[in-house]
């Protein structure tokens, strides 16, 4: 039973890192069209977005019922926790863009090999830290 809902969950985690996955592609090239920032400070807003988004459909789909707290203390726990997730998503995107192409052409493939480098560990801090059970 355990085993089940800790399957289910990390699935559910999992269609919520795409659909994360799909803002933070979409705000990067937007950010890079637009303001003229760059691969790196793009990808920071992209990031931003991206881990904003997937807090709340966390909060609503995957790890639901587990709403301790105030809303804006969560998202900030959230973001927090995943710091050090998101900083091996970024790492990762920055040094395959240096690298060169295929990368620096589409900036896409190093995000999405970024946010898979973050998975597992988002997800086992999320649960314990940041959407644990009352």
């Amino acid at each position: 039973m355990i085993r089940r809902l800790f399957r289910a969950e990390f699935i559910r985690f999992g269609i919520v890192g795409v659909v994360g996955l799909l803002v933070d592609i979409a705000v990067l090239y937007l950010c890079l069209d637009i303001s003229g920032l760059g691969l790196y400070a793009s990808r920071v807003v992209s990031y931003l977005a991206a881990a904003t988004t997937t807090w709340a459909l966390n909060r609503a789909f995957t790890f639901t019922g587990a709403h301790a707290g105030k809303i804006h203390h969560q998202w900030a726990r959230f973001v927090a926790v995943n710091a050090l997730g998101g900083a091996v998503n970024y790492a990762v995107y920055a040094a395959l863009v240096a690298s060169g192409d295929p990368f620096t052409a589409h900036p896409a493939l190093a995000v999405a090999a970024g946010s898979l480098s973050g998975l597992f560990f988002n997800f086992t801090a999320s649960k314990k830290l940041v959407f644990r059970r009352a």
